[in-house]
């Protein structure tokens, strides 16, 4: 006799119960959620703010900064995007479908409250999300807060790929840290393609006159530059957690730091070579 016939008889004979095999998860690849185009009364949020980037591109400075003008809300990275509904019968799902609500509607609901609480508690008036798997998702985030605004950062994809690997060299060599950044490298390019209305910032020009660059975002915005936003002031580590941000100790300092050195041609990986001379690295 077989365990599970062995537990069932057990099972049964004192509860009722039975055991069941859980069943093979399908080969198929998911599909994606259906949604529809939103109405205004939809979304709380206005004119919500997304940078789109590459992982080590200097998202984390970018939002620092940006945090202490005071009508900008640039909370850490809150990876809305991995956040999904589930029914817990058909009988809600079909309740929800009559109205008019499928699974990615209710998703887009659930990503706009999460991001209005956070704004209403910060008393601002604009939020910035930065988590770097925003780039992944860039068209479905324009879907559902069609007034949104996007700052595309970019950055030498070889220093992004050193800074990836010197992040963690045991845990991630050198190819491996090449392959995961040319993935992101890839959509950030495609993001590029696609958001014709973002505007475009570049990490070393943030950390060679970071008030210039702040001035021009600011403009973009339709926000008042604020004098002093690239002195954000000098962070403990309940402000700056792994897993939500750079957490290192020169993010931790409250100023922007010197960037590296761009590297030399012959330095630079074959496979974001294309990429550098696209995105007017030389």
């Amino acid at each position: 006799m077989s365990l599970m016939r062995s537990l069932n008889r057990a099972l049964t004979a004192t509860t009722g119960l039975q055991v069941r095999r859980a069943a093979r998860p399908s080969a198929a690849p998911a599909r994606p959620p259906v949604y529809h185009e939103p109405s205004a009364e939809d979304r709380l949020l206005r004119r919500p703010v997304f940078v789109i980037s590459s992982i080590r591109s200097g998202s984390t400075l970018l939002r620092m900064m940006l945090d202490t003008h005071s009508r900008l809300r640039a909370p850490h990275e809150l990876h809305i995007s991995r956040l999904e509904v589930g029914y817990g019968s058909s009988v809600s799902e079909y309740a929800m479908q009559n109205l008019g609500l499928e699974r990615g509607d209710l998703e887009h609901l659930l990503w706009d409250r999460v991001l209005h609480r956070e704004l209403v508690r910060s008393g601002k008036e604009f939020i910035v999300e930065k988590t770097p798997g925003n780039v992944f998702c860039h068209e479905r985030i324009r879907d559902s807060w069609p007034d949104a605004r996007f700052l595309l950062l970019l950055r030498h994809p070889e220093s992004v790929a050193r800074s990836w690997h010197e992040s963690d060299p045991v845990k991630r060599p050198y190819e491996q840290a090449v392959a995961d950044v040319l993935r992101h490298v890839e959509a950030v390019d495609r993001a590029r393609g696609t958001l014709g209305e973002a505007c475009t910032v570049r990490y070393e020009d943030i950390t060679a006159d970071p008030d210039r660059e702040l001035r021009r975002l600011c403009a973009y915005l339709g926000v008042e530059f604020e004098p002093g936003m690239a002195d954000y002031g000098a962070k403990s580590d309940p402000d700056l957690k792994r897993g939500l941000g750079d957490w290192r100790a020169s993010i931790r300092t409250g100023t922007v730091q010197p960037g590296r050195a761009l590297p030399a041609p012959d330095e630079v990986h074959p496979s974001l070579r294309p990429y550098c001379a696209s995105w007017g690295y030389s």
